[in-house]
């Protein structure tokens, strides 16, 4: 009987061609290498791999792909010699022989998203016939208490970008070993990460049909509902499930199909019309809790449409699905900060566990990148939406952490209310520029579309000491209008907000907007040139805005706001 290895490729129905550049994958010889050819093999590889990795052969490269990230980062270009990869690949031998010299990823891999670090590992292996380990940090979850990252959710979902990539550039060997990996880990992954296998084995049809039958069939043991099943997969799919299910003696009820009435709450969610949802409500057919509708909207609908559910105050925020999960749990596996803010801002509760033992958080760090959480984010920059999970969920677990509280600057309570507004107004503008995705995740919150009244009108509040008499403080007040007191509110709350879940942030921002700022030496204490520059600029757009939002008050606030002034022009100065 032959060695197990000496047929290449065996659980792959790998597709041949008639092209004298491809060859069809024949069965290896029974005896082994000698060592020269061994040697040569290896050597061949060697100096194959260092056209990617030598800087003194990039004058080779003749080609690139693009690499475009959906975290709004810049895109990068992936450099490749197009005879090698032409050789290697019949996808690419098309592309190249058509004129091609710059290739879009998200072109190439239509279908499902692959990102740089996944495309890199698929290069390699084109051009050293050698699959690497999975890369440290990208393939690793952030959660202390997973050892081996073998089966959490960053490894897994790396695993799929490969083999996506490799079925898509039809490097069909590759595809069969990713497929075995995956094979190998099914049993230990979480039951709700099968559903994303599943999608990707079925994109890649016949070359993974092991992988695609084993996750049907553990999927239709699981116990994950028909809704579930319909949103996430192909509907060809959900029939074989719904088929082998039925075949097992499951009826209506235990497949998990909502009645009329439930499905229509979830199409009136669907189309984010609470008011249809209200109406419905009211025919008393059922509940939001019975119909399981917040657990519904934190899955699928749009942050706002499940905050305006929420503030119909009729669905216990802790309540679990049949699988034992609280929507907070099935907002940690979406991974969107404005619905996390919104449920616990309402009460949810972080320490609840599921069925397995997992909390919101561990949920969270297992499926976010180790990359994604320990990278140090640049003020300025947008942090990672899953780190941003992370962070408020931690808040949540230690609230009222003496070590982390957060002072209520003076100005948030003064007696004058347009100057309070023209500092939450400030403090909000400041916290856009240097904390983009923790101040847009608080407003949005708060219902603050922008600052766009008084745009980046900073630093308009008193010095420290200054008194304004009873006079001056009544006629400011008196003249607020309805809509500015509702701004003010809605700014107070996404500052209220910040300073519970961002503290981090919240001193930054303090310390900036206090009377010593030349004390924070901001422009000393950055470590690059862009950097520095990026705060200069900062500090120029305050004076002007300032000097701009002056000249629309009267002239008590005038007064005050000439000696806030000329503070500023000081304190930058100074800086």
């Amino acid at each position: 009987m032959e060695p197990e290895d000496t047929q290449l490729f065996s659980d792959s129905d790998i597709t041949t061609t008639s092209s004298l550049c491809y060859p069809p994958v024949v069965a290896a010889a029974a005896e082994p290498l000698p060592s020269a050819e061994v040697a040569a093999l290896t050597r061949l590889s060697e100096h194959l791999g260092s056209l990617r990795r030598s800087p003194g052969l990039a004058f080779c490269a003749d080609a690139c792909i693009i690499v475009r990230s959906s975290g709004g980062d810049p895109p990068r270009e992936v450099t490749v010699h197009r005879c090698v990869l032409s050789a290697r690949s019949p996808f690419f031998l098309e592309k190249f022989a058509a004129g091609s010299v710059s290739l879009e990823l998200g072109e190439l891999v239509a279908g499902f998203e692959v990102g740089g670090e996944a495309l890199e590992a698929v290069l390699e292996y084109i051009y050293t016939g050698r699959p690497e380990e999975l890369p440290r940090g990208v393939a690793e979850c952030a959660e202390e208490s997973c050892h081996r990252h073998e089966a959490c959710w960053p490894a897994v979902h790396f695993m799929l970008q490969v083999l996506h990539a490799a079925f898509r550039f039809e490097i069909y060997e590759l595809v069969s070993l990713f497929q075995r990996r995956l094979l190998d880990i099914l049993e230990k992954v979480a039951t709700d990460d099968i559903l994303l296998i599943l999608i990707v084995a079925n994109l890649c049809n016949k070359h993974c049909q092991r992988l695609l039958l084993k996750c049907i069939e553990m999927v239709v043991k699981s116990d994950i509902e028909y809704m579930t099943l319909e949103k996430k997969l192909p509907g060809n799919v959900v029939k074989q499930i719904v088929k082998f299910r039925s075949s097992l003696g499951s009826d209506g009820q235990s497949l998990g199909f909502p009645d009329k009435h439930v499905k229509s709450i979830y199409v009136a969610l669907d189309m984010d019309d609470i008011e249809l949802v209200k109406m419905l409500l009211y025919e008393k057919h059922t509940t939001l809790d019975d119909a399981k509708a917040l657990h519904y909207a934190v899955a699928y609908c749009d942050p706002k449409t499940t905050k305006q559910l929420l503030d119909l105050e009729l669905a216990d925020v802790n309540g679990k699905d049949h699988r034992g999960y609280t929507v907070l749990h099935v907002a940690a596996m979406r991974k969107e900060p404005e619905i996390i803010m919104s449920l616990l801002t309402r009460g949810a509760q972080p320490s609840y566990i599921t069925s397995d033992g997992r909390t919101a958080l561990k949920i969270s760090k297992m499926h976010t990148r180790s990359i994604d959480y320990c990278r140090p984010v640049k003020r300025g920059e947008t942090s990672p939406k899953e780190r941003l999970c992370i962070e408020m969920l931690e808040r949540a677990e230690a609230k009222d952490s003496p070590t982390e509280a957060t002072s209520v600057p003076v100005e948030m309570i003064s007696d004058n209310l347009r100057e309070k507004l023209l500092y939450l107004e400030s403090r909000v503008w400041l916290a856009e520029r240097l904390f983009p995705a923790e101040a847009k995740t608080a407003m949005n919150n708060a219902n603050v579309d922008g600052t766009l009244k008084f745009k980046s009108s900073s630093l308009l509040q008193p010095c420290a000491g200054y008194k304004r008499s009873v006079d001056d403080v009544a006629k400011a007040s008196l003249e607020m209008t309805a809509e500015q007191l509702s701004r003010m509110e809605a700014l107070s709350k996404t500052v209220q907000l910040g300073m519970r879940f961002f503290p981090r942030c919240s001193n930054i921002i303090n310390k900036i907007l206090c009377d010593d700022l030349s004390e924070l030496s901001i422009v000393e204490r950055v470590d690059t040139e862009e950097r520095k520059n990026r705060y200069n600029e900062i500090l120029e757009e305050m004076k002007k805005a300032f000097t701009e939002d002056k000249k629309k008050f009267d002239g008590s606030a005038s007064a005050s706001s000439s000696k806030s002034a000329r503070a500023v022009r000081a304190r930058v100065a100074k800086s």
